[in-house]
Parts: structure tokens; C-alpha cells; sequence
């Protein structure tokens, strides 16, 4: 583990020499970072929040950060992975903003969505309230990793009363080493709505099939007062790749945030969402739906923070495991002493499609109030023989009859996607992995 560490320094070096016109400020939150990563080391099975998932892999591995693009942009196909009608489309190559694929309709007066290097260079006063202020690197060493190598990534910023008619696009894609060097990328996400804005935001994670690659990326999400965000996270990671992200969220007073999640790629994937409620009559809702087969492991851990009274959350996470493959599911609804009047539901539920296959599941709940509605729930189990046996009567084969009761599975997971092309975007995702395995 030692040696694995003094790698990371060894790395780090390297970027922070790459490094040009950044603040003294984010200089100092870079080597504190560090510094909380080394003391912590990577987590192990012996720490509680990763009871059920191994890191060794990620820990073992020589992961290289990967300089900015220096060749021509254009020769990288984004064609499959693009979003129409986007008010703007950010594209980052291993974690470096390419202004020549990204592309730029017309966003409202005051608003921003630019690369997070270049607000760090010109007008880090701008961010400094925010960034690595909502994701702390306390007892969290992904976000300390990533926030140590903080370099670029993207920056969203909404004045007041701005209301945004189409989706804003971060990209995000790795491609191999030119050397066969195994890369990992940091990108940081850092979003601040103002008071009475609503928008959509969409962050895509992809990589090629067969390359080794680490993504470590941390979202930052602030939301003011009446605020309305739909995030939505979509990661189709290579089968080798290795992916451990985390979204933390602050509201305000009478905010929505709906969170939307699609794993269906990576080798080892974590995600982690934080989102804490902290103004009377916040609206929080999560969704998440993973996919996995082979001996591929699907970690997703959650807390929901109901810091403030009269505010509710709604949180379903929906998985399918094939082959060999692990599910975890770890969500936590925490309510405060002072947050009374307090709704908040939870429920897990995946679908085994082997009998190697295996989900593990821990909804908690740390209630300090006593006048809330609080509830949760997870379900474990295989395709139901009777509707098998009912649509098998009428004239499908085993096949068919299994696609359809996996697409109603899955659609049930998708149908809160309000985006037209989103929620075809994640639909047609599922397809192809139930094609795959056909």
C-alpha cells in the first residue's frame, strides 16, 4: 500500500509542474488534500462504508494522470454520444477540456458554463465560496484524491431567476495511453443555481471497451432558494475501467433537486451521493438504476440529510445482476433533531438473473424527531415463474418472455427521466446490454 501511495505523490508532482495561473487559495487546498489522502490511504473491507467492496484493485494499480490533448481534437468520434438541442455541450478528453469539440447555443444573460481551469485562472473569487467547500475531504479519500488533483473540469453558474429551456452536456470520455500507460483522470463538476432557477444538467461518462482506466470525479452541486435542478448522471464505462464517483448537494429553502443515476458500465464502479436538505421545505428525490453481468461489482451508496423541517425525499434505486456480478446498496436517511414534519421514503430492489449473482442491501435510518413519516424497503429476487409461465402461455419463447419482464423492470426506472432524449439515451443503453447478453 505504501509503494501505491508514493505513486500518487509521484503523480501529483508531475501535474501540480503542469500547473499555470492558479490561485495560492487552491494551491493550499490541493496539498491539504493530499496530505488527508496519504494519511487515510486507500479504504479497505475493514471500514465500514466499504464493507462490500474491495478497492485493491485501484490500489494495486499504476494509474498515470494523462496530460491535455496536444494532437487534433477531431480524430476522437463523439457522434454516439452527444445530446441534441443542448443550450451547451462541454467535452473533456481524460478529464481536460477540448474547446474544439464542445460545442455552445445560446446561454441567458449573467449564466456560465465554462471549464473549471479557466475560472480557476481568471476568476477564482468567483468559486471560492463553493469549491471544495460542499464535498470535504474529510473521511471521504476518493474526494480527497480528486480534489488534490484538481485541475479541470466544469463550471455551472445560474443568476438569479435564470431559467434554462434545454440541457447543458458535460462529456466526459477517456481514451488509451498512446504509451499502453493504464490513465486516470479527476474531473471536478461544480454547479451553483441561484435563487428561482431551474435546469437540467447531464453529465455522460464513456471509455473505450478494453482499455484500463481510472475516472474519479466529484460533482459539487449548490442549490439556492426555490431552486429547481434535474441531474442526471449517465456512466457507460469500458468493462475494464474503474469508476468511483460522488455528487454532493446543499439546498436551500424550498428547493428541488431530482438526481437521476445509470451505471451500465465499469469493472468496479462506486457511486455516492450526499445531498443535504437545509431550508424548510426542500424537495429531494434520487433515482438509480445499474446494470451489471460478469464478475462486475455496482457499488451505490446514499444519505439523504433532512437537516431543516416540512421537507420530503423519495429515493428508489433499481438494479439487474447477471453472471457473477455484485450489487450493493447502501442508503441513509438522516433526520435532525429540528426537522420535524419530515417525509421521506426509500426503496432498493434487484433482480437476480443468476444464481451466482449476488445483492447485498442496507437502508438505514438515524431518525432524531419525533413527528415524521419515515419508511424503507428492498427486495431481492429472481423473474417471477408465474408471469414467465403466463407470457410463455401466449405464445413467447423463454427468451422473449424474459426480455419483456426485464424491460418492464427496467422501464420502471427510467419512466421518471422527463427528458425525452434522456430517457431514450438510458433506454437504449439497457437494450444494448440485454442484447449483449442474448
Amino acid at each position: 500500500m505504501t509503494h501505491a501511495l508514493d505513486h500518487y505523490i509521484t503523480e501529483w508532482e508531475r501535474a501540480e509542474q503542469r500547473r499555470h495561473g492558479q490561485t495560492e487559495r487552491f494551491a493550499g487546498t490541493r496539498n491539504d488534500a493530499l496530505r488527508r489522502f496519504l494519511s487515510f490511504g486507500f479504504p479497505t473491507t475493514h471500514h465500514e462504508e466499504w464493507r462490500f467492496t474491495s478497492v485493491a484493485p485501484i490500489a494495486e494499480r499504476r494509474f498515470t494522470v494523462a496530460p491535455p490533448l496536444v494532437s487534433d481534437a477531431a480524430t476522437v468520434d463523439l457522434s454516439p454520444l452527444r445530446l441534441p438541442g443542448v443550450a451547451a455541450e462541454l467535452v473533456f478528453i481524460n478529464g481536460h477540456y477540448v474547446a474544439g469539440l464542445s460545442r455552445y447555443g445560446e446561454l441567458p444573460r449573467g449564466s456560465t458554463a465554462a471549464s473549471l481551469a479557466s475560472v480557476l485562472a481568471t476568476r477564482s473569487d468567483e468559486i471560492e465560496p463553493y469549491l471544495a467547500r460542499i464535498a470535504t475531504v474529510e473521511r471521504q479519500p476518493f474526494v480527497a484524491l480528486n480534489t488534490a488533483f484538481l485541475d479541470d473540469g466544469a463550471y455551472i453558474q445560474l443568476p438569479t431567476g435564470t431559467i434554462l429551456d434545454r440541457p447543458v452536456h458535460l462529456l466526459f470520455v477517456a481514451t488509451p495511453a498512446a504509451n499502453g500507460d493504464s490513465l486516470m483522470a479527476h474531473p471536478r463538476v461544480l454547479i451553483v443555481a441561484g435563487a428561482n432557477t431551474q435546469a437540467s444538467i447531464v453529465e455522460t461518462y464513456a471509455g473505450p471497451t478494453q482499455a484500463e482506466y481510472f475516472s474519479n470525479t466529484v460533482a459539487e452541486i449548490v442549490l439556492g432558494e426555490n431552486a429547481v435542478v434535474d441531474h442526471y448522471k449517465l456512466q457507460y464505462e469500458g468493462t475494464e475501467a474503474y469508476h468511483v464517483g460522488s455528487i454532493h448537494v446543499h439546498a436551500a429553502r424550498s428547493a428541488t433537486c431530482t438526481l437521476h443515476s445509470v451505471s451500465a458500465g465499469g469493472a468496479l464502479v462506486r457511486n455516492d451521493v450526499v445531498a443535504v436538505l437545509d431550508g424548510e421545505g426542500v424537495e429531494c428525490t434520487l433515482n438509480g438504476l445499474y446494470l451489471a453481468d460478469g464478475q462486475r461489482l455496482v457499488d451505490n451508496h446514499t444519505t439523504i440529510d433532512h437537516a431543516k423541517p416540512h421537507c420530503g425525499s423519495r429515493e428508489i434505486y433499481k438494479g439487474i445482476l447477471a453472471d457473477r456480478a455484485r450489487g450493493v446498496f447502501n442508503g441513509k436517511i438522516i433526520v435532525r433533531p429540528d426537522a420535524q414534519k419530515t417525509d421521506a421514503k426509500m426503496m432498493t430492489r434487484a433482480l437476480l438473473l443468476s444464481d451466482e449473482a449476488e445483492a447485498d442491501n442496507k437502508p438505514e435510518l438515524e431518525i432524531f424527531a419525533d413527528d415524521v413519516t419515515c419508511g424503507h424497503g428492498a427486495t431481492t429476487g429472481a423473474l417471477d415463474d408465474s408471469l414467465l409461465f403466463y407470457l410463455r402461455a401466449r405464445g413467447l419463447s423463454e427468451k422473449e418472455a424474459q426480455a419483456l419482464l426485464i424491460q418492464a423492470f427496467v422501464g420502471e426506472a427510467i419512466e421518471s427521466i422527463v427528458n425525452d432524449d434522456l430517457r431514450e439515451l438510458a433506454i437504449a443503453a439497457a437494450q444494448r446490454w440485454l442484447e449483449a447478453r442474448a
